[in-house]
């Protein structure tokens, strides 16, 4: 005996009973199935998430307010005149001690020269104040000598008088051979007196000779030091690069008449380029030097870069801001503070053409290992 089975309109076969007679199911219930289907998905994406979360997510800190930086150096020259060469071009590679342009040197040229003939001058002096000491050394030796010479004298007269003093006591000689004596000796120690002002001069004259020595080397070593800034500021002319990096902001003209500290173009690291993050202060409580970053470059998105945190600013945005604020009034607002956190880019050497400063970044910060530190010393 057969079954007759009626379908009603929007019904379908799904299966067949064990008869082999279709069993049709309605519509409404393959819905079910379908948003039973959809809902046990979402829950499992939801679990998945969730746990990535709770072991993951939860301790990143992420932040779009962050750009790209290099410790770029203004390059100015030390002396002024008129720009005579320029050896860079805009955005040309440079090395450390590289020269960048040309002071006019002739100037600088013609006072080197002058230092240097100053220096000769003092030189000359000074080989004089020598010469005079030493000759002086000969006039002090003379007068010694006639000094001793004096005194013989003067004992040989001393003498003469004693023996015709005997003499003419006995009435062995006349008085005016006594008088003779007596007179030469006198005149001897008076030649005595005078060769020893004379050598006493020329010994105090030593000391006005040795202070023409000093004041000789003095004005040498001055002259060496006017030589030495001459010589200095005629090498400045020629502005070198004081580190490896990249001509920027080029503004420098052959002809341009250059004042010193004048800024005629920057040099960037591009090598050494790092970035900025200015995380909000409630995201910077567990963050510490050491932690990694991953980094997204809006330039490149399919450019993938890690860092690692370096430092944190001594203050917040505001307070290096050229007028920072003054909430000591009576219309306070709280607003959420940024705080700069120095992050270093690992980025492969030739990563891109343009990975230069200023470029927009996203960065997240890993501060799993200081949350962990953190609620474990919370719960002790």
């Amino acid at each position: 005996m057969s079954v007759a089975v009626l379908k009603k309109a929007g019904d379908a076969p799904i299966s067949a009973g064990e008869t082999g007679v279709p069993v049709v199911l309605p519509k409404r219930n393959r819905r079910r199935l379908l948003l039973g289907a959809i809902a046990f998905l979402v829950i499992a994406c939801g679990g998945v998430y969730g746990r990535y979360w709770y072991a993951v997510g939860r301790f990143i800190e992420s932040t779009n307010n962050a750009y790209l930086r290099a410790d770029q150096v203004a390059m100015a020259p030390r002396v002024s005149g008129q720009v005579a060469e320029i050896y860079v071009k805009d955005n040309e590679d440079v090395t450390a001690g590289e020269a960048l342009l040309k002071i006019d040197p002739r100037r600088y040229e013609m006072t080197v020269g002058q230092a240097k003939a100053t220096v000769d001058a003092r030189e000359a002096d000074v080989a004089k104040s020598e010469a005079d000491l030493r000759q002086q050394d000969a006039v002090i030796a003379q007068a010694a000598a006639e000094v001793e010479t004096a005194r013989v004298n003067s004992d040989l007269a001393q003498k003469e008088y004693e023996r015709s003093a005997a003499l003419a006591v006995r009435g062995f000689a006349t008085q005016q051979k006594n008088e003779q004596t007596e007179s030469a000796l006198a005149q001897a120690r008076s030649t005595v007196n005078l060769k020893q002002a004379a050598l006493d001069a020329a010994r105090q004259q030593v000391a006005t000779l040795k202070a023409q020595l000093a004041q000789a080397n003095a004005q040498l070593a001055a002259a060496k030091e006017s030589l030495g800034q001459a010589e200095i500021d005629l090498s400045d002319t020629v502005v070198r690069s004081p580190i490896t990096g990249r001509v920027g902001d080029r503004t420098v003209q052959l002809g341009q008449f250059a004042q010193p500290g004048t800024r005629l173009l920057t040099i960037v690291p591009t090598a050494q380029i790092y970035l900025v993050a200015n995380f909000k202060e409630t995201q910077v409580r567990n963050m510490r030097p050491g932690q990694p970053a991953e980094i997204s470059v809006d330039a490149y998105p399919d450019l993938a870069l890690t860092g690692t945190v370096e430092s944190f600013a001594p203050g917040t945005g505001a307070q290096f801001a050229l007028l920072p604020p003054e909430n000591a009034t009576g219309n306070f607002t709280k607003i959420v503070q940024r705080v700069p956190v120095r992050i270093r880019v690992n980025a492969p050497e030739k990563a891109a053409p343009a990975f230069v400063p200023g470029l927009s970044i996203e960065v997240s910060v890993d501060t799993k290992a200081a949350s962990a530190v953190h609620t474990a010393g919370a719960g002790q």
